[in-house]
């Protein structure tokens, strides 16, 4: 900690985002024969077992040299180790270009092999850094340069197509050169070594840093790595050949669906250290365990004919994964991998400060060595038996050898201390005997009293406030991946895609089904995982839909069945509203909590007007160039990238999940279990609040959802799609700025008028529909729809204003025994489950909406019956809300 006390958080920062670039750059380097190695397969004409030998050789130099690297960095200093390093595996990549044959080839990969070994020098330098208590987290960051996998990916095959695999191994080790340059230049001495030179002490020798590796829990604990680092190392250099192989993709397509593991098995290891932080090692690595060893069953299931001998004649069908399908599974591996290296490795500079080197170096060694052992293996088992799934096979055998060695490793454990509580027991067998470490602090509000003025207006208004502004973005791309095939449905039988009208309505319509179903369990998510985490998961998981859209578009012969499960995927999105307004409740005092509300609601609302604005836009133009794959040729002479509407998300999300992981704080005192907020089930206001909410927001958001489609079927010679971002828009700007109108004259009474006026703007819509395919007037028609967007925005606001008033009346009625502090909690708990909850309720318009023009269109050829039967419901809304909240003489005036 001495060694600390002059370092400031910009030194912090600079040695943390070098060290991570620096890093991100080595493993681009490291990986590069995933790529290259295609290519040079072919020019040598190597077998598969020779081509795992290829890519594997640099996996070997890297798992070997990581532990003398560290070691060296202990003792000499990451500002000259590091250097030093980059410009050894610079040398040795660009030396490739000179080699002519497999033995040269295989040379000059052991020195490339020295870009792996980077990691245990950023390890050691980057701990030195930070106390203990951040050491995790920082490590975490720097461990997400394992992304320079998915720049190899995504980089490599159009510079290898356009000029040859020789210049991506020349521009690969200029880039590499450049960054130790940078590094020597700008980069400092840690605190650590610095110290000790002006001390004059010396470094720890050699067998001192050595003295750790005697505990057979460190070797141990290194297995867990060999699958979590090493698998993932192997099948990055192993997916773009099998992808070629296996689905007959060119390069392009290879390298960019392998990035999307390599992607999800990076990016997400920061966000692994904070569940191991909050949840606990053991449990990561469980989560981490199980669910690989699910989805490595299905990859390592093979394409399989099947005939039975039935009764009257034989019945045939086979199985087969698909690519839109194995791309998205190869993700979701990628990231409990990921998950699992955060919580294999940020146990290491906790449990053994003074060694951080040599134990990183081992247990870095040990996964680096699967990734040299494992393709061996993979070629081998291909070559052996010709089947190629095998590779997912073996993988699934060493997954569950782990799981089970490690279960009854902790039932041993447990076993052995029968009178020790088990939250008192280490996280995992291998820290058994060890010293118990000082529990890393998480950003976590321990005190959060906003009701107190001097509290609100010295500490809490800033804190909320930052948690509204990294909430809103956030939930405005949840919104627009939510509703993205509204806009996306439109435009597929224009590139080929040979789907009827009912199965266009039902794309449309899914998203809302299972965002609705999704809230309804992201309704009671805050307060059981806490506000932070959960928004940092959720936003991640937009990337499932984003990018499985962008692939999926790009071959008319992706099966209907994988677009209804990206649809459905889509519903992601909507389910984050239920959480994220839950969430935000928490943070605001009741004089503030309507207006903090209705900005994080309907700022976030205008995802979709952002969504429906800017993706007809991004699909007419090749915004990622090369890297977005090829436009497709419209029948008028036109091209359209239609991928780009899910592509376009993606750099976005990743910011908003790392600003959401970064920046924003759970409340410890918001904390409570699903049965503490089921008693919401028991009041009836609950449910009379679900009524009123779909009405205002289920009009909303199936209105967004359907309106696109609408207009392109009753208006088709008007070019709908330049106007559909309009509706959303004004609903969501409504909703923004028209809070203060339910504060002052009350929102029971705004909600009921804004009911009278959907029923008049609905009634408009109809007289101006065409009849029979004729007439009809575009103009009134938008004009009609405009008015009730901007109505469903003012209900919103409204009825999301009268809950909390609802409940100060209720709770004291129905709870008299309550002391004002509980009261005032209870309060807040029951309020913000009931707008998570009603908002949930309310989502399923996204379904039905669309689902009902589709039906009425299909029965009748019109959509008016389903409007009729929407102008129907709105009068019952507007009952319901005279009789119980509007009215003189209401039973809960609000």
């Amino acid at each position: 900690m001495n060694a600390l006390s002059g370092v400031t958080r910009g030194d912090q920062n600079r040695a943390l985002s070098l060290s991570t670039i620096a890093f991100t750059l080595n493993f681009a380097v490291w990986t590069i024969f995933a790529i290259i190695g295609v290519q040079i397969k072919s020019e040598l004409g190597l077998n598969e077992t020779q081509f795992g030998i290829l890519v594997a050789t640099p996996i070997l130099t890297g798992s070997l040299t990581r532990l003398m690297l560290g070691i060296w960095t202990e003792q000499y200093g990451g500002r000259i180790v590091f250097p030093v390093q980059m410009l050894l595996a610079a040398a040795a990549t660009f030396l490739l270009t000179m080699a002519d044959t497999y033995t040269m080839f295989l040379v000059a990969a052991l020195g490339v092999g020295l870009a792996g070994g980077s990691f245990a020098v950023g390890v050691a330098y980057v701990s030195h850094w930070y106390p203990r208590e951040k050491q995790g987290t920082a490590l975490g960051i720097f461990g997400a340069g394992n992304v320079g996998a998915a720049v190899t990916k995504f980089g490599a095959p159009f510079v290898m197509v356009a000029y040859g695999w020789e210049a991506v191994a020349n521009i690969w080790a200029l880039g590499l050169a450049a960054i130790a340059i940078i590094f020597f230049l700008f980069a400092k001495d840690d605190p650590v070594f610095e110290a000790r030179r002006k001390s004059g002490g010396k470094a720890l020798t050699l067998s001192a840093q050595l003295a750790p590796l005697k505990n057979i829990q460190v070797w141990r604990f290194s297995l867990y790595y060999f699958f979590v680092f090493g698998a993932f190392v192997a099948l990055a250099l192993w997916l773009p050949h099998y992808l070629v192989d296996v689905y007959a993709v060119d390069i392009r397509t290879a390298g960019m669906a392998a990035a999307a593991f390599s992607l999800s098995a990076s990016i997400f290891r920061a966000y692994g250290g904070h569940l191991s932080d909050r949840f606990g090692a053991r449990a990561v690595m469980y989560w981490t365990f199980g669910f690989s060893l699910l989805m490595l069953f299905m990859l390592s299931y093979p394409s399989t004919s099947y005939t039975i001998h039935a009764k009257g004649g034989d019945i045939s069908f086979s199985t087969e994964m698909g690519f839109g399908a194995f791309v998205l599974m190869i993700f979701g591996l990628g990231f409990f991998m990921s998950l699992g290296k955060a919580a294999v490795y940020k146990h290491i500079p906790v449990y053994y400060p003074d060694n951080v080197g040599s134990v990183g170096g081992l247990v870095g060694m040990i996964g680096g060595l699967g990734g040299f052992v494992l393709p061996i293996i993979f070629g081998a088992l291909l070559d052996l038996t010709g089947v190629y799934t095998t590779c997912f096979a073996f993988l699934f055998l060493l997954v569950a050898i782990a799981l089970t060695w490690m279960h009854f490793s902790v039932r041993n454990m447990e076993r052995a201390n029968p009178d020790v509580a088990r939250d008192a027991l280490p996280e995992l067998p291998e820290f058994e005997g060890m010293p118990i470490p000082v529990a890393p602090s998480a950003a976590t509000l321990t005190e959060w009293e906003p009701e107190n003025e001097e509290f609100w207006a010295t500490k809490g208004r800033k804190i909320a406030r930052r948690n509204l502004w990294i909430s809103i973005p956030a939930l405005l791309l949840a919104f627009s991946v939510w509703m993205v095939w509204s806009v996306v449905v439109a435009r597929l039988p224009a590139i080929g895609f040979d789907f009827s009208q009912g199965q266009l309505f039902w794309l449309a319509a899914l998203p809302g089904l299972s965002g609705a179903t999704l809230r309804i369990f992201y309704s009671f998510m805050v307060p059981i995982f806490g506000g932070r985490l959960w928004t940092t998961l959720s936003t991640a998981s937009l990337l499932l839909p984003a990018m499985g859209i962008g692939y999926a578009v790009q071959n008319p012969e992706t099966p209907y069945l994988i677009f209804l499960v990206l649809a459905l995927l889509c519903g992601l999105g909507g389910g984050n509203f239920a959480s994220s307004m839950a969430n935000i409740s928490f943070f605001y005092p009741k004089a503030e909590k309507g207006n903090a509300l209705a900005l994080n609601a309907g700022l976030g609302n205008l995802g979709v007007s952002v969504m429906q604005f800017l993706v007809p836009l991004v699909i007419t133009m090749g915004v990622f160039g090369a890297l977005g794959g090829e436009p497709v040729a419209l029948s008028d002479g036109g091209e359209l990238w239609l991928q780009n509407a899910g592509f376009v998300w993606v750099p976005f999300i990743i910011l908003a999940t790392i600003a959401a992981y970064l920046g924003m704080n759970d409340i410890a005192s918001a904390k409570s279990s699903f049965s503490d907020q089921a008693i919401i089930f028991s009041r009836f206001h609950n449910w009379i609040m679900c009524i009123l909410y779909t009405g205002t927001f289920g009009s909303f958001i199936g209105y967004s959802a359907g309106f696109p489609l609408l207009m392109k079927t009753q208006f088709p010679e008007v070019n709908a799609l330049q106007f559909a971002f309009l509706g959303p828009l004004v609903g969501a700007l409504s909703r923004a700025g028209t809070g203060w109108i339910s504060d002052k004259f009350g929102g029971g009474r705004v909600t009921f008028w804004t009911f009278v006026g959907m029923i008049v703007a609905v009634f408009g819509v109809l007289q101006f529909l065409p009849a029979d395919g004729v007439g009809g007037n575009f103009w009134m028609f938008f004009a009609c729809f405009m008015a009730l967007f901007f109505l469903t925005g003012v209900g919103n606001a409204s009825t999301f204003q009268m809950i909390p008033a609802i409940m100060r009346q209720e709770v004291p009625r129905l709870m008299p025994d309550l002391d004002a502090g509980l009261l005032q909690k209870q309060i807040e708990r029951e309020s913000a489950a009931i707008i998570a909850f009603t908002s949930a309720i309310a989502a399923y318009g996204a379904f039905f909406i669309p689902k009902s023009y589709g039906t009425s269109i299909a029965m009748t050829g019109a959509p008016n019956g389903a409007l009729w039967a929407f102008l129907v419901f709105y009068a019952i809304c507007a009952v319901i809300c005279w009789v119980y909240y509007s009215r003189k003489t209401a039973p809960v005036p609000c």
